[in-house]
């Protein structure tokens, strides 16, 4: 009798323990459903960020290069980032279930891939441009600034500032900006790779995880 109540309450317990287990659904829409909100989020405040430096950057003078102030860089990452909403919007699934969502998963992943290209290329002009602001050697000329590299050199180009009335922001908030841009692109190019991995990954390989369930049969794993 005792062996009877022992067998049927574990029998009940074991189906507790599988009616307990997250199902196959809810376990990819958990999943799925962090991965575009989370890494858009990111691109958004990364984008927002960046334009706004840029912004910061043009204040001080109208002359500087748009290489130089990669507000372009920017404002496509905010719209990768509104591409990235609209994919969590239409309910992301690893698998395609429709045909729109097939067309906005690529063009995610192109426009990730875009924004990486970018970031790196905006990391590379403020490099570049953050190198030579720090050997800078500035007089002021009116209400200009007037910079060169080396000031024994007779023949040294000449970088003219408009509208600057002091050259240490040329030499100091302009460097500091450009350092900035450096660090924002940096980790602006990080996170469109990892949303382009995800996004590939998903697409191309499956993310199984094994749950064991054990049966008078034998053992039998399910796909979760």
């Amino acid at each position: 009798m005792g062996k009877g109540q022992k067998g049927s309450s574990d029998k009940k317990e074991g189906k507790k323990k599988r009616d307990a287990s997250p199902t196959p659904d809810d376990d990819h829409k958990c999943r799925a459903c962090c991965f575009p909100l989370l890494v858009a989020l990111l691109q958004l405040l990364l984008g927002v960020a960046v334009t706004a430096v840029a912004f910061l950057m043009l204040a001080i003078s109208p002359s500087l290069l748009a290489r130089e102030t990669p507000h372009w860089a920017g404002i496509i990452l905010c719209l990768v980032s509104i591409l990235g909403f609209i994919l969590y919007c239409i309910t992301y699934l690893p698998d395609e279930k429709t045909s729109i969502q097939f067309i906005v998963k690529l063009l995610y992943f192109v426009l990730c891939t875009i924004g990486l290209v970018i970031s790196v290329l905006a990391m590379a002009f403020a490099g570049h441009h953050y190198t030579q602001t720090s050997s800078f050697i500035c007089e002021q000329a009116g209400e200009d600034c007037e910079c060169i590299l080396d000031q024994d050199d007779p023949i040294a180009r000449k970088f003219t500032y408009e509208g600057v009335s002091d050259c240490e922001v040329i030499t100091g908030t302009l460097t500091l900006y450009f350092l900035l841009q450096i660090l924002l692109n940096l980790v602006q190019a990080l996170v469109c790779a990892v949303g382009a991995f995800i996004m590939w990954k998903h697409r191309y390989q499956v993310f199984f995880a094994g749950l064991q369930i054990g049966s008078p049969s034998g053992q039998q794993w399910q796909k979760v």
